[in-house]
């Protein structure tokens, strides 16, 4: 007996599935009316009950129209909707229609993406927006690079290339590398992965604004060359998570030609910025970088994941991923003509750049330029409205979309104001409104905001910053003066 995997019980699959379409975009459009968090309590996601009938895999199936009902309503209903107005944490994955369509297409058509002869017009569309993409980085003509599933991958794939290009694999032990306190944790997990130990990792202070400090680099290195190390690579910041800072991009870049090291920028954050007119000089420098990392499900409005690792040869990306297995010999081309998976860890992968190139062709490159343009009016405009409420401290301005601030009574301890901060984030988040998390600056608790939703409004920012001083004041046991309701 044959079981063919296309045969479904549901005579109405088509109906069913039509109607989650209808349905899931009609609650879209009104999203900024829904609650931004939906928290699942200890007891929901504990309960024995409920989750012994969800783990078992029935011997007979189950009705579609249940099944989608159930994940609907008690799975895909709970967690951070990153793709709210009102989502504040993170870098969020403020995800377009455009995308999520891009994302239906290329999972119905199913290709494999990891060659031309595989799927030749959609590598080749991937491979000319990857082009377009280094153009937009400065990058000189033998640049290239590769849709990867996200920024961790992308900076896995180019400090693999940065090793290979610059140390013996027998040197891999001496191998150094050089980040800034702030460097995303992804790093330390690429280094790791690509056998760089952790005592060979070399973590500087950073300065004020928060960015790799220059001359504690340079005087790292020397100290390691006469260590009789091998300082290999300096990964640099394009907008920090924690502020959106940049790292001085060129003085990195003088640094690293001068000692002949590699230069990677983790831009997964930042990097979007290149596409807008009026901000892109905050990176200059980065088209100096021998690599780049750069993600589209954050500042792009892509689905999750859609990354780009960019280098400044191709070539580099060849010398550590090409392979020649005997079954694939059919499909071998023009050495011009680099195949995805020669260029990367991923033998079998989706298109995943198609559904960003869906999106760039529908909106253009203006009004991509206009939406990230949005995200830094919104943080200078919040920073505007903080400088108003009393007792607010600003831990690192407005830049990249980004803003640290905390509440900050004079009469409480640094303890107790870590204490309070903590629980202000804890109590909008409980109440659904906005997403507003903490992290740490400077040993002290704060509240973080990245604003880089083009729906954002400036309503949603002065509700969600009077919620935080009503929730403060509440926790003080003060009167409010102005209260905005949840």
């Amino acid at each position: 007996m044959t079981t063919r995997i296309h045969t479904q019980t549901e005579p109405s699959f088509e109906k069913i599935t039509q109607t989650f379409i209808h349905e899931f975009l009609s609650e879209n459009s009104a999203l900024s009316q829904c609650p931004a968090v939906r928290e699942l309590t200890a007891d929901g996601l504990e309960n024995p009950e409920q989750n012994a009938a969800r783990s078992v895999v029935p011997e007979k199936g189950r009705s579609l129209e249940e099944v989608i009902r159930e994940l609907k309503n008690e799975i895909f209903t709970y967690g951070y909707e990153t793709s709210h107005p009102r989502f504040f944490g993170f870098v969020p994955s403020t995800a377009s229609r455009l995308s999520w369509l891009g994302d239906i297409m290329t999972s119905a058509y199913n290709r494999h993406a990891g060659s031309l002869a595989n799927f030749p017009r959609g590598c080749q569309t991937e491979n000319e927006l990857i082009r377009w993409l280094c153009d937009s980085a400065g990058f000189p003509g033998t640049a290239g690079g590769l849709f990867v599933s996200g920024g961790s991958m992308a900076n896995m794939t180019a400090l693999a290339s940065a090793r290979d290009a610059l140390l013996s694999e027998p040197d891999w032990s001496r191998g150094v590398a050089y980040v800034s306190e702030q460097t995303h944790s992804s790093v330390a997990k690429s280094l790791h992965l690509i056998g760089i130990s952790t005592d060979r990792i070399r973590c500087l202070p950073t300065d004020r604004n928060f960015r790799m400090n220059t001359a504690l680099l340079e005087a790292a290195i020397q100290k390691d060359l006469d260590r009789g190390l091998l300082p290999f690579t300096v990964i640099a910041s394009a907008g920090t998570t924690n502020t959106g800072s940049v790292d001085p991009l060129s003085e990195i870049a003088a640094i690293c030609r001068r000692y002949h090291l590699w230069m990677h920028v983790d831009g997964s954050f930042g990097a979007s910025v290149l596409l807008s007119g009026r901000h892109r000089d905050l990176l200059s420098g980065i088209e100096l970088a021998d690599s780049l990392s750069w993600d589209a499900h954050k500042w792009l409005f892509q689905t999750y994941g859609c990354g780009m690792v960019l280098v400044r040869d191709r070539k580099n990306l060849a010398n550590s991923f090409h392979a020649h297995p005997e079954y694939l010999k059919d499909l071998e081309l023009e050495e011009e003509y680099l195949n995805p998976w020669n260029l990367g860890p991923e033998l079998t992968r989706p298109a995943r750049g198609l559904k960003l190139w869906l999106t760039l062709q529908v909106m253009g490159s203006g009004a991509i330029a206009a939406s990230i343009d949005h995200g830094f009016e919104m943080a200078e405009y919040a920073e505007q409205l903080l400088a108003r409420i009393p007792e607010t401290e600003i831990l690192s301005p407005a830049q990249m979309a980004v803003i640290n601030f905390r509440f900050s009574p004079k009469e409480l301890s640094e303890e107790e104001k870590d204490s309070l901060n903590l629980q202000i984030s804890k109590q909008i988040v409980s109440s659904g409104y906005a997403g507003v998390f903490t992290t740490e600056l400077n040993g002290k608790k704060v509240l973080r905001l990245c604003f880089i939703h083009p729906e954002t409004t400036k309503e949603d920012i002065r509700n969600t910053l009077g919620l935080l001083e009503k929730y403060c004041r509440r926790l003080l046991k003060k009167t409010l003066r102005d209260e905005i309701p949840a």
